[in-house]
């Protein structure tokens, strides 16, 4: 019984497409020699692919590696093979157990490293690594043989890289589905198709356009009530008077403006103040020495010493004399 794959998007079911064909070279090799019979593992491998298709959905993206690699190595063929047919450059894979030959294939093929293959295989790290030295080839002394590990590393990586096209496209076949199912049953490289119709909305067809009645009548109603406030407000106005309570703060209409002519007798007389400076001013203004006393500061500043300023009353000469034209020296008496 195979799982059927939940329908996904496009996305994912590109995504999971790309995935598959990622890994499918290094997952049949690996299920190949694991098990010693190349139909054995074609029909493991298709089984896993059809049941991660159903899973991976529900999975990350990150954990897509480790889910698929667990449900290929816990298959029935791999744990317990029952062909013992290896090619020759790979016969040393004969003699070792299959949790070590497993052990090695998930190592070199899968291109796993110790702490994913050891988890994948449910296997403490020290127990995973003993079984790497029980699948490494021993030289005659017994020792672990370093040339011989890289060897078969290079035949596994060979086989990988020249797996048949044909054998790949045989992984893409869909299985026939059962006689209760549909007779066309999808590959687990497209995404199910769902059986829920799907549901339609109604269509609703264009009415002929009526006219907005509703809406004329609210604006209507609305310019009536603001047109009866205004002719109240206006009526209450004309007929209130000056009995119309005013505001506190407000200033109330009072009728019109009455003016009144203040008689002449009421005006405030004030009589002139004589300033009691009148007569010293008049002294002063009457000093004939008013003149002189007005430049007594220039006076002052010439008794001091100070410097005669220059006659400007006179035509200047436009490019003056050096000062030291008019000096007399000893050399000119001689």
């Amino acid at each position: 019984m195979t799982a059927a794959p939940a329908p996904v998007s496009s996305t994912a079911a590109g995504a999971l497409s790309a995935f598959l064909r990622g890994v499918e070279r290094r997952a049949l090799v690996v299920a190949e020699l694991q098990c010693g019979d190349p139909t054995v593992a074609e029909q493991a491998l298709v089984a896993v692919m059809r049941a991660f298709a159903g899973i991976a959905s529900d999975l990350p993206m990150v954990q897509w590696p480790e889910r698929f690699w667990s449900l290929l190595v816990h298959r029935a063929p791999l744990r317990a093979p029952t062909a013992s047919r290896w090619p020759a450059p790979l016969e040393h894979l004969a003699g070792l157990t299959p949790p070590a030959r497993l052990a090695f294939l998930l190592r070199i093929g899968g291109g796993l490293d110790e702490a994913a293959a050891a988890q994948i295989l449910d296997l403490p790290m020290a127990d995973y690594q003993h079984a790497l030295a029980d699948a490494c080839p021993r030289d005659a002394h017994g020792n672990p043989d370093a040339a011989g590990w890289r060897a078969l590393a290079e035949q596994v990586q060979l086989r990988i890289r020249d797996l048949p096209a044909s054998r790949l496209q045989r992984l893409q076949q869909p299985v026939a589905a059962p006689a209760s199912q549909q007779p066309e049953a999808a590959s687990w490289r497209t995404p199910a198709k769902s059986d829920a119709p799907a549901q339609r909305r109604p269509v609703r067809r264009p009415r002929g356009r009526r006219f907005p009645w509703k809406g004329v009548l609210i604006v209507a109603v609305t310019a009536g009530v603001l047109l009866g406030g205004a002719a109240w407000w206006k009526h209450a106005r004309q007929a209130g008077g000056p009995e119309v309570a005013t505001p506190e703060g407000a200033v109330a209409d009072a009728g019109p403006v009455t003016v009144e002519t203040l008689p002449a007798d009421d005006l405030p007389t004030v009589a002139p103040t004589a300033s009691p400076y009148a007569a010293s001013d008049a002294a002063m203004l009457a000093d004939p020495d008013l003149p002189t006393a007005r430049d007594a500061d220039l006076y002052a500043w010439f008794a001091a010493g100070g410097p005669v300023p220059v006659d400007e009353s006179q035509a200047q000469p436009s490019r003056p004399e050096p000062a030291t034209a008019g000096l007399e020296t000893a050399a000119a008496d001689e």
